[in-house]
């Protein structure tokens, strides 16, 4: 049996005195098995069809398809390699939907951690949350820019990436500015846990925005998906006594002022998102590296914190003129030196620099994610992260105080919201018919 599968199929003039007979009878196939045979073993199987009237033998694979006519000759006309196109696309495709997992777990894992380590960076910072802001803007102009100068003498960043136009990232720098100042206003007033329940706008701000200067079009799953997904980390925060108490006791002001934060973020992960895809139309080699996004919008972050000084100083109650005091107050409390040292700034400079460092690796994997998927993607993963977020706060954290119980509904609410991520995320099956034997092309 083994012999009679792995037998060879000669060519040229031995092959010719093997099909030389006509038959009159219909087209017959013979499909013989791969696990039968260790020489085709990376074939799904090889099939043979003997066409009677005009004397053809054809043999057809996955990987490869030999075609032999011209009557009683016999010669081999045509050799061709392509049938394996298929598997190489799905082999691509499957393997773009790993990196888009991993990248989505990391995503999750740095959100986590990000939101964490905010509430705790202005437990010392509380007074100072502007200062805490500039640190962290011209810090991530430095450190961004310096990977962007190895990235560049590495060949990865080309002469052609930086010379896209610029404007695009003026008004990420600007988006930027917007959302987190209004943020870290906010922040520092709202609790830990009031936020994830305004932080649900932002979802729906990125379906907005994305239909109207995106043009997506969303399947309803995907509407119902975000849609579960919102309620479900409402449902896990919100149920808790303590967040309902939080929201009340906090002004109007703050609240707006949030979720008017999470507009202007929506609003730069879009924008982001276009710059990515016209990139790929400009440039010959891909799209552009998403440090020289990050590089030249934090840049232009900058400049614009320093245009609204006046307009970020008043939101602080901080008069401009009192600025300077107020900010060299703030350095002092970071540092944790001087006669502030015993006013309330425990944890600094560890805590604040901790959410520094991890805000700019959230950043970047979340960039990155926006990049090999899109903005509504990166906006769920980032998402998943409240409830896990929402048992951190449980737990007795430093710095923090008492630790909050974990609301009545959290197994429910968490329960709804992965219910919401799986069903934005399936799809109908398009390719029911790829089981089918591939024709020659």
């Amino acid at each position: 049996m083994m012999s009679a599968c792995c037998r060879r199929i000669t060519s040229g003039a031995a092959a010719s005195t093997a099909i030389n007979r006509p038959i009159q009878q219909p087209p017959r196939t013979a499909v013989i098995p791969n696990h039968r045979c260790s020489r085709i073993n990376q074939w799904p199987g090889i099939a043979v069809r003997f066409h009677g009237h005009s004397r053809i033998w054809v043999v057809e694979a996955t990987g490869m398809s030999i075609r032999s006519d011209g009557g009683d000759s016999g010669n081999l006309q045509k050799t061709r390699i392509g049938g394996g196109r298929d598997e190489l696309k799905a082999f691509s495709d499957r393997d773009r939907t790993v990196e888009v997992m991993i990248a989505a777990a990391v995503t999750v894992v740095m959100g986590v951690a990000n939101r964490v380590l905010y509430k705790l960076a202005l437990v010392p910072l509380k007074h100072y949350p502007f200062f805490l802001a500039q640190l962290a803007t011209f810090g991530y102009v430095i450190v961004y820019f310096s990977i962007l100068y190895m990235r560049y003498h590495a060949g990865i960043v080309t002469d052609e990436m930086l010379s896209l136009p610029k404007t695009p990232y003026l008004f990420v720098g600007m988006l930027e500015a917007l959302g987190a100042a209004s943020g870290m206003a906010a922040g520092a007033i709202l609790s830990g846990a009031s936020i994830p329940i305004l932080s649900q706008t932002f979802l729906v701000w990125q379906l907005l925005l994305s239909f109207i200067f995106l043009g997506r079009r969303y399947r309803v799953n995907q509407l119902l998906g975000c849609s579960l997904v919102a309620v479900g980390v409402i449902i896990t925060v919100a149920s808790g006594s303590t967040a309902g108490l939080s929201l009340k006791e906090a002004s109007i002001f703050w609240s707006v002022l949030m979720i008017a934060s999470f507009l202007f973020q929506a609003a730069d992960t879009v924008l982001k998102e276009i710059i990515f895809l016209d990139a790929a139309q400009r440039l010959k080699k891909g799209s552009v590296d998403l440090f020289v996004v990050n590089s030249y919008g934090s840049a232009f972050q900058a400049l614009f914190i320093c245009i609204l000084l006046p307009f970020l100083s008043k939101l602080w109650g901080v008069p401009f003129s009192q600025l300077p005091n107020h900010l060299k107050n703030g350095a002092a409390c970071f540092l944790n030196i001087g006669t502030l040292s015993n006013a309330g700034c425990d944890g600094a400079p560890l805590l604040p620099l901790l959410f520094i460092v991890v805000n700019m690796g959230f950043n970047i994997s979340l960039l990155h994610l926006l990049k090999i998927s899109s903005a509504v993607v990166s906006s769920l993963a980032s998402t998943f992260s409240v409830p896990i977020s929402v048992y951190i706060f449980t737990l007795p954290l430093p710095y923090i105080g008492v630790a909050s119980s974990l609301p009545r509904g959290f197994v429910a609410g968490a329960i709804i919201l992965i219910m919401g991520l799986l069903i934005y995320a399936w799809t109908p099956s398009l390719s029911s018919t790829s089981a089918s034997p591939a024709s020659p092309n």
